[in-house]
């Protein structure tokens, strides 16, 4: 009873002592809540990536093999993680041949090539930065596409290399007054002249919903003039015949180019590389967010300090009328763990209201483990940079610290 009666009256007179000086208290808390906020924030933003790179390759649809130029998935020398940028810059240049050799694959239900460039998009005087996506008729399947008003452009449009073009969501809503007025107007993308046969709705992709999709061989010309792909999708609906559908991809595109020249992967293992990839990346942001909270505890030390000189007449009082060094000690590290806890749970509650705002627009989150570990990294600052203050305090000498002035 006695030890608990102990702590209380310590809370209590720490507490009295903030009240008393309220600015101090709240400069020397700030360091803290700037230290957590910048952690908790950049742990949040982080997993809000994660979770967007993962929405969008679960919105392809199950069982989806995908065909990059470069090797970016080989853990041999010159592949795997590092290797990742370096991918895309090198390798296979994919075209019309091998589309229509993987199509081949009978064990694949559908085959869908991908062109994209980013441009101006423009009609009667309104112009937008979008994206020509030139594909065919069953991308829209693997997209997940849904239509808003008009149709979707057909085979016979691949052939013909039709003018046809289905407006992403946004794109059509910063070109007309509304998304649906644009079914049945023109359009032009550098020398295309393109008309809208369908808008689809919106979907949450920035580069989906800002897009124009066009057959692919309209595309050949001055928007692509090597006719080339950036990739290659293949899908099937059979779980089980991804792994044959890869084999036999690997031995249709060996036949043309040398194993390192393309990579043939699927969602899985993408999503197993970019989860490798932003494991690192936010332990090194997080490493950088700490220093805000070091810088805060070293703070909270000197602050200390000069609390333990303000108030050495008290403390040589209080020694003089019983109190032992563990007393002082427990007082001052008491106020510095509060201090550091005060501040803690500031930037915590800060943080939680941003991503909040935040997650309106992108699916940032916080995480039990964020919250946890937070507040008793902070709770453990303010020991650990109490410890020196307190300690300095304990040990004055009674007589002393009375005839202190």
């Amino acid at each position: 009873m006695k030890v608990q009666n102990g702590w209380t009256h310590l809370l209590k007179a720490a507490l009295e002592d903030f009240r008393r000086n309220k600015v101090r208290t709240a400069l020397t808390s700030l360091g803290i809540m700037i230290g957590v906020l910048s952690v908790v924030l950049l742990i949040a933003l982080g997993l809000g990536l994660k979770n967007y790179l993962k929405q969008q390759f679960e919105s392809l649809g199950a069982n989806l093999i995908i065909i990059f130029p470069g090797n970016i998935s080989s853990s041999e020398e010159g592949g795997g993680l590092a290797n990742f940028g370096v991918g895309f810059a090198g390798g296979a240049t994919f075209d019309e041949k091998d589309l229509n050799s993987l199509s081949r694959i009978s064990e694949a239900e559908y085959t869908v090539p991908m062109f994209m460039k980013s441009m101006v998009i423009e009609t009667n005087g309104q112009r937008k930065l979008g994206y020509i996506i030139g594909t065919n008729e069953e991308s829209f399947k693997i997209l997940n596409l849904q239509l808003l008003t008009g149709e979707f452009f057909k085979k016979g449009d691949i052939t013909a290399s039709s003018k046809n073009a289905v407006l992403g969501f946004s794109l059509a809503d910063g070109l007309f007054d509304k998304p649906e007025d644009a079914l049945g107007r023109t359009i032009r993308a550098g020398d295309q002249r393109l008309k809208v046969i369908g808008v689809v709705k919106k979907k949450g992709d920035r580069e989906q919903d800002n897009s124009a999709v066009i057959p692919y061989t309209t595309t050949f010309g001055k928007l692509n003039p090597d006719k080339s792909f950036f990739t290659i999708y293949l899908g099937t609906t059979n779980e089980d015949e991804v792994d044959i559908i890869k084999k036999r991809a690997k031995e249709v595109l060996l036949k043309r180019y040398e194993e390192n020249d393309f990579t043939v992967t699927e969602q899985t293992e993408i999503l197993s590389t970019v989860n490798q990839i932003f494991n690192i990346v936010n332990g090194v942001l997080i490493a950088i967010g700490s220093i805000s909270l070091i810088v805060g505890g070293i703070g909270i030390m000197n602050i200390m300090y000069a609390t333990v000189v303000e108030r050495t007449k008290e403390i040589g009082i209080r020694r003089a009328v019983g109190a032992t060094e563990n007393d002082i000690l427990r007082q001052f590290l008491t106020e510095s763990v509060l201090l550091s806890l005060f501040g803690g749970i500031l930037g915590l509650l800060l943080a939680t209201g941003i991503v909040a705002i935040v997650r309106i627009f992108f699916p940032a989150s916080i995480n039990v483990f964020a919250v946890l570990i937070s507040l008793i990294v902070s709770s453990a600052i303010g020991i650990f940079f109490g410890v020196f203050p307190a300690r300095r305090a304990a040990k004055l000498p009674p007589i002393e610290a009375i005839r202190y002035e």
